[in-house]
Order: structure tokens, then sequence, then C-alpha cells
């Protein structure tokens, strides 16, 4: 697939909210946080679909809305809008996300966010 192939298909996937998406992402994918802790950085295909589930598992979403895919070479961004709150505390939050994807050999191998 090319990565303009790739970005719809995955964009399609995240819309359609069923966790999908995850079969884009290489055996290798990076995933990187804008933030410090032990999310910041998480490695290979396993540890990003844990990370992905905890993260539903700790939130309850209003509302998801996703804009692009904006494809440059062999990235894509995408922007999130998010209405959510955090099952911890309580505290409902709204945010504004950008997500980052660089391709190769069809699949996604790095996830790169900004907040």
């Amino acid at each position: 697939m090319t990565t303009r192939e790739v970005a719809e298909a995955f964009t399609a996937a995240l819309r359609e909210g069923h966790g999908e998406e995850t079969r884009f992402w290489s055996d290798d994918v990076v995933s990187l946080e804008a933030m410090e802790g032990p999310m910041a950085r998480i490695e290979g295909r396993a540890a990003v679909e844990a990370k992905s589930a905890w993260w539903m598992a700790n939130h309850e979403v209003h509302s998801f809305t996703v804009e692009g895919p904006f494809v440059h070479g062999n990235q894509f961004g995408l922007r999130f809008g998010l209405d959510f709150t955090r099952k911890e505390d309580g505290a409902r939050m709204t945010m504004a996300e950008i997500g980052l994807y660089t391709v190769a050999d069809g699949a996604i191998i790095e996830e790169r966010f900004f907040y």
C-alpha cells in the first residue's frame, strides 16, 4: 500500500471506532507521546495495543473527531478532537491533538502525538 492508501484506510478505521486501525501498524511500531513518564515512548505492536487498551479502559469518550489525512511523502497527519472523562477522578476534558504517522513498506512504523 502507498502512504496515501495507508492513511485513508487507517483514518476510516479510526472513524469506525472498532479498534481495526491496529492492523496498519508494523510489528516494530514506535509510539511517542508529548509527555514524560512510562508511556512517553512505547515500542512494538503489542505494547502500543496495550497502551491503547489502557487508555480506552480508563476514559469514557463522549465524542471523538478525526480530520485528515494530510499526506506528505511517507508521512501523514491527523487532527483529533476529544471530549472525555477520566474514570479515576471524574474530570471531564476536551482536547485537540495532532497525530503524525510515518509509513514504510505499507505499514505505520511511528506515531507521534502533539497536544
